[in-house]
């Protein structure tokens, strides 16, 4: 495809990479709301709490393995290629988890689903940082970001929309026909691009970074299900994990050609940037998944009416990332991005205001100063990583990006849920103290549980729920404050080490256009 055909489809491109984004984002989002349903043995598939958990799991343990090989990958043999083929597994392993019959087959279906979603995430980045030259990419960059805001926000609430009028599978069966129609565009639409000098396989650093990344993740998984972070089953896979990436780093910067070039960390623009993706995410991506057990289970929303409490969150990410690029430009990334991470700070501290009987209008108002920061920290952050690269090496700056998040978004979720569940145990003590072994149990895993163990005491039961839901919005306060405070160091992170203000790159007609630096 000659460069003036793909200037003249750019925006179109950008269009068709935005929806296969959204097919992978909306995917887990959904997943959440389903979780109820599937758990009930009458309309679902009677898992279990464990069973439930692993059909997140094994998709995030996939998916944060494998993302940056098939980042390395796509640089190699081809960006539109490996996302073709991503987005083909993805529709595939989706139609398995809809008709899926037991809980062990919709796990193994979700790691299938999680290949799928790891070969696609890098490539449509990449691809974008390809088409687009360098006066236009912070803004498609920022469009890019917000497709994956408007995701998370979207996701709850069309899984409401679904449950409310068909089965459960319906959330995976609604991903095969957007990905028909995205293939069947992409084919058309999408320029192929490659590294054109891509030098000799490294396959010890791609088995290095999959090993690494898989074991680390599964020991983040283990100590937010267990709760104790210093038993060996927790900490043993985190430390070797951990020992892993960095045997991975030390063997990259010692190789002649090695699959990602860990010395562009000692740049500022990478390395800061990288960061401030990493704590905003664990920070406000924890907060946001015990959000929802606060509105269904306290607050005694439906999926549906839960998923349209997130829609200022989807509004903010609409309104304020596409214009991400010219605050860009106007005060630089450096401002830009400190100035969202102190706005999330705010937000999730605001969670102090949230109490059994508060209105839902401050919820909603929370949800959209979050929306707000995080839409002003992702775009710039990301088009900091991605300038700090030669374009040949797209895919392994994508990669490093969506890595640095997955892995910050399991991390936050098990830490801060840890936080949560042990303040809630603890104030809970006297009550959980009161009930037989069993039920002592299930009200003590999760709010859930003791609202499910007070139905069936019936009246003798209901002295429960009060208490329980005290404790879990009590719990509440107490994560949320530890997460403001990890966004607040992201902000000084930032603000030490990010670069301030460049000069932004002259616009360049779309005659042009170098023929080196159009897609291979």
């Amino acid at each position: 495809m000659d460069p003036q055909t793909i200037q003249r489809r750019r925006w179109y491109i950008l269009g068709v990479l935005t929806m296969s984004l959204l097919v992978v984002v909306l995917d887990n989002t959904i997943l959440n709301v389903a979780l109820k349903t599937i758990a009930d043995p009458d309309k679902g598939l009677g898992a279990t709490q464990s069973q439930l958990e692993w059909a997140i799991n094994s998709y995030t343990l996939v998916f944060a393995g494998l993302l940056f090989t098939f980042g390395v990958i796509g640089d190699r043999i081809g960006r539109k290629r490996v996302l073709v083929g991503g987005m083909a597994v993805f529709a595939v392993a989706s139609l398995v988890s809809a008709y899926a019959q037991s809980p062990e087959q919709l796990i193994y279906a979700r790691a299938l689903m999680g290949l799928g979603g790891a070969a696609v995430m890098p490539q449509t980045l990449s691809i974008i940082t390809n088409v687009f030259e360098p006066h236009e990419r912070a803004r498609a960059i920022g469009i890019w970001a917000g497709a994956v805001g408007l995701g998370v926000a979207i996701g709850p609430l069309t899984g409401g929309l679904l449950l409310a009028h068909f089965w459960w599978g319906s959330v995976f069966l609604i991903n095969v026909p957007v990905i028909a129609v995205g293939v069947t565009l992409m084919a058309f639409l999408v320029p192929e691009s490659r590294n054109p000098a891509p030098g000799r396989l490294d396959p010890v650093g791609v088995v290095l970074s999959v090993i690494g990344l898989v074991v680390l993740s599964y020991g983040i998984i283990q100590g937010g299900e267990r709760g104790d972070w210093l038993e060996l089953s927790v900490l043993g896979p985190i430390l070797a994990g951990a020992a892993v990436l960095a045997l991975f780093v030390w063997h990259e910067a010692r190789t002649v050609s090695p699959a990602f070039d860990v010395r562009l960390f000692k740049d500022a623009r990478m390395s800061a940037a990288v960061a401030s993706i990493a704590l905003c995410f664990f920070a406000a991506t924890g907060v946001f998944f015990f959000a929802n057990f606060y509105m269904q289970s306290v607050r005694g929303l439906t999926p549906l009416q839960s998923g349209a409490m997130v829609l200022p969150f989807a509004v903010a990410q609409l309104a304020f990332a596409p214009r991400s690029a010219a605050m860009v430009r106007r005060f630089g990334a450096k401002a830009v991005c400190t100035i969202g991470l102190l706005l999330v700070s705010v937000a999730l501290a605001s969670y102090q205001f949230v109490g059994v009987h508060t209105s839902l209008w401050i919820l909603g108002a929370i949800f959209f100063v979050q929306g707000a920061g995080m839409a002003n920290v992702m775009p710039p952050a990301t088009e900091s990583v991605m300038s700090a690269l030669p374009r040949e090496k797209a895919g392994a700056g994508s990669a490093i990006n969506n890595t640095a998040r997955q892995v910050s978004v399991a991390m936050g979720v098990a830490v801060l849920g840890s936080v949560v569940a042990s303040v809630y145990r603890g104030d809970l003590r006297d009550e959980l103290a009161a009930l037989p072994a069993g039920a002592r149990q299930a009200a003590a895993e999760s709010i859930e549980g003791a609202h499910a163990v007070a139905a069936q005491m019936g009246p003798a039961g209901q002295g429960l729920v009060g208490p329980a839901d005290a404790a879990f919005v009590h719990a509440m306060h107490a994560a949320s404050v530890a997460a403001a405070v990890i966004s607040f160091l992201g902000a000084l992170v930032v603000l030490k080490w990010m670069p301030g203000r460049v000069a932004a790159p002259p616009a360049q007609a779309p005659a042009e256009r170098r023929p080196e630096k159009a897609p291979v």
